[in-house]
């Protein structure tokens, strides 16, 4: 194959910052793959400009401010370098990987279903008729039957309680938490069990979590979470409706475990005089990492790997007789994605990291 001569070569003679501002017009992080797939020129001109970078922020301009945890903090990184010696050169290809990773990975709009199960709940008063697991329920009542989750009762009405949950993701930028106190609508005057305020959590388990009905009824995991955010106090308003808690920026929850703390207590039961903590609904508001793409915690430092995971994506496919559009989007940049990642960033069937030809 002829060598491409430079003289012909736009890069070259538009400039950097000319040739800068024509990359960023790119909308897709596919077309910065088949850039960087010109010549070992433009792979070099791509990655030390972090343009992929700037088309991710560009895309979810929300998360700008959690940029510093992928790159300061090194959450997230490929699990082997090669190639180049030099470390700031690593650096930047690193950066490009991830963000071409996350910048396809993350759902393009935000969902209001990235709740997945439950783990546990600080004290259950009736289970499994009282569990966390009615809180996943949209409704206060399901099949004529009412659904929630309800704490055991306590004198002191500052004991807290908490309820903690996986995300539907390894990874998800979460913006924003609902909560829905219970109205005990079979007992007199309708009281309103809520808390007198909420403050959430996320991070990741130290080891794989072992789930069982013991631990979901009533579980402090104490040290087996390494919590990477814990968000303001919010107040609750004793009223039985779906409350939103937006959070002041958006979160990057690696590891995809939250915690929802309730603080204090409002309502007293009338026939035992306790206090108590009821919640029929708590819904999760954000973008999640799509299938077949996938974060994997490496360690309680919190290194993680980036994996594409090609069988899930192919067994997927298998078992629909109509795939959907982003699916097959997905799939039809599979090779392009596996020169984009490279062996150093992901966990997939087949991988490269060769550069393009001069």
């Amino acid at each position: 194959m002829r060598r491409m001569d430079n003289r012909g070569d736009f890069l070259q003679l538009l400039g950097p910052d000319v040739s800068i501002a024509i990359l960023n017009h790119l909308d897709d992080p596919s077309d910065l793959v088949r850039a960087c797939s010109v010549s070992r020129s433009w792979h070099r001109f791509v990655i030390e400009n972090g343009i992929c970078k700037q088309l991710f922020l560009k895309m979810f301009p929300e998360i700008y401010n959690e940029a510093h945890i992928i790159e300061l903090n090194n959450m997230i990184g490929p699990t082997k370098l090669n190639g180049d010696n030099s470390s700031e050169w690593e650096r930047l290809k690193r950066d490009h990987r991830v963000y071409a990773f996350l910048a396809r990975g993350l759902s393009p709009s935000i969902r209001t279903d990235c709740l997945s199960e439950p783990i546990s709940a600080s004290s259950t008063d009736n289970y499994p008729d009282e569990s966390i697991r009615n809180t996943l329920e949209p409704g206060d009542r399901v099949e004529n039957r009412a659904s929630y989750w309800s704490s055991e009762g306590e004198n002191d009405p500052n004991v807290p309680e908490t309820l903690t949950y996986t995300l539907v993701a390894n990874l998800c930028v979460v913006t924003e938490i609902r909560v829905q106190p219970f109205q005990a609508f079979f007992q007199y005057d309708y009281p309103i069990y809520s808390s007198k305020a909420v403050r959430f959590r996320m991070g990741y388990p130290r080891r794989p979590l072992e789930f069982n009905n013991d631990k979901l009824a009533s579980h402090e995991w104490g040290d087996e979470i390494i919590w990477t955010y814990t968000s303001p106090e919010f107040p609750m308003a004793q009223e039985n409706f779906l409350q939103a808690f937006k959070l002041p920026e958006p979160v990057l929850c690696i590891g995809g475990i939250l915690q929802v703390e309730l603080l204090g207590r409002v309502q007293r039961q009338e026939m035992d005089e306790l206090y108590y903590i009821c919640v029929s609904h708590v819904q999760v508001l954000g973008r999640p990492l799509l299938q077949p793409f996938d974060i994997e915690v490496l360690d309680p430092s919190g290194s993680c790997a980036l994996n594409y995971n090609l069988k899930t994506e192919c067994c997927k496919s298998s078992t629909q007789s109509h795939e959907t559009e982003a699916a097959a989007h997905v799939r039809g940049f599979t090779d392009i994605l596996m020169q984009l990642l490279g062996n150093g960033a992901v966990v997939a069937d087949h991988e490269s990291d060769e550069e393009p030809p001069a």
